[in-house]
């Protein structure tokens, strides 16, 4: 049973060997479900510095980043947003990993890190441009230090590993994160990404968010051992973390934060949480969810254990709580505005930013498409008649 970052791979473990597949290491916890510190000597120290007013800070982004996921399934389901990957149940270990990072560190994520978004500062209509197909692209990655979400499962590691080995080469001590779930691991690109990291010794963290599914399959059909284990063949340090407990996800994102700057190269986190809704709003989950496991993960819920916590070493009045649920209404509010408040695209401005530079191929259909819309009488600019 380990909570400390692993070198050894555990080769000695095989697929067949039940006895041995039920002692899983443990994972890392200072808070529990109930809401109660767990003492751990290793990693307190990451988190002594915070205290119940700063918990009660990471409360309120939980609050909120849960209000707007909640605010933008229903904008789909009411034919405002065309998709939406909701994070329902993930809370803790998106924002207990993104609070700890640098402005000057970098986020390449999956599609499903609004969370992590809402904390980099991402402003609330650009979380909504892809998803109402207004726009190719969400934001300016480098006003925010974090790329827009990678849509193909598991690239956004190559391209964190190659920002890492550009800081390293750039003599700073900036760290790229890579956010992946644990269908992703799968995928060649993560274990590609994790050989470079680990021959260049690259200033980043892996964060893999095993929230129990890829889609409609369960992580027991692909990963037979904790995903986490893969990563120490590769000759990464890893380590498992109850992805619910926001102060323990904080704690592992730390010490891996330290090692990158040190030079000690990259950590992999693996957040054991539950995705409590759909993939996206085109899944029904109902079709392959055990009702029973997901009430089982539902007394786990990140959000009610920090609110427990901080009620019992009387943080949370009801008033704050209150004070709480009034702020995330008024930014699920802003959230909605800004979402139906999105202009349309004009139609040639799907030629725009495909290359940083002019082209001429771009220019040619550019020009083409434009004497097509003219031929049919299609508005070409806003503010035409169409």
């Amino acid at each position: 049973m380990r909570t400390t970052l692993s070198d050894d791979s555990r080769t000695d473990d095989a697929v067949t060997d039940t006895p041995r597949r039920a002692e899983l290491p443990e994972l890392l916890m200072l808070l529990n479900p109930a809401g109660e510190r767990v003492p751990n000597a290793e990693y307190e120290p990451f988190v002594a510095d915070v205290t119940g007013d700063q918990l009660a800070s990471l409360y309120e982004d939980l609050v909120v980043v849960r209000r707007l996921d909640v605010e933008a399934t229903a904008l789909q389901r009411q034919g405002e947003l065309a998709l939406w990957p909701p994070l329902l149940g993930q809370e803790a270990a998106q924002v207990g990993s993104a609070r700890t990072l640098r402005p000057d560190d970098f986020v390449f994520s999956s599609y499903r890190e609004n969370a992590v978004a809402y904390c980099r500062g991402v402003e609330l209509p650009d979380l909504l441009r892809v998803w109402r197909g207004t726009a190719q692209s969400g934001w300016n990655p480098y006003e925010v230090g974090m790329a827009t979400p990678s849509i193909v499962i598991g690239a956004q590691t190559l391209h964190a590993m190659g920002y890492a080995v550009g800081c390293l080469r750039d003599g700073v001590d900036s760290v790229a994160v890579a956010y992946f779930g644990d269908g992703a691991t799968s995928e060649g690109d993560v274990n590609e990404a994790m050989i470079f990291a680990a021959s260049f010794r690259a200033p980043m963290i892996f964060f893999c968010q095993n929230n129990q599914w890829a889609i409609s399959e369960p992580v027991g059909l692909q990963a037979q051992r904790p995903i986490a284990e893969r990563a120490p063949g590769f000759g990464i340090p890893s380590i498992r973390v109850d992805g619910n407990d926001v102060l323990a996800v904080m704690a592992a994102t730390r010490q891996a934060l330290e090692r990158a700057r040190a030079g000690e190269g990259p950590t992999f986190i693996e957040a054991v949480t539950y995705r409590m809704g759909p993939h996206t709003t085109s899944d029904d989950p109902s079709r392959y969810i055990d009702p029973l496991q997901r009430e089982e993960w539902a007394a786990k819920d990140p959000l009610a254990r920090v609110e427990a916590h901080l009620r019992e070493i009387g943080v949370l009045t009801d008033e704050l709580a209150d004070s709480i649920a009034a702020r995330a209404d008024e930014i699920a509010g802003r959230f909605r505005q800004g979402c139906v408040d999105l202009a349309d695209p004009r139609p040639l401005e799907v030629f725009d930013h495909v290359y940083a530079e002019p082209h001429r191929g771009i220019a040619r259909q550019r020009s083409q498409y434009a004497a097509y819309l003219a031929s049919i009488g299609e508005a070409q600019h806003e503010g035409e008649q169409r």
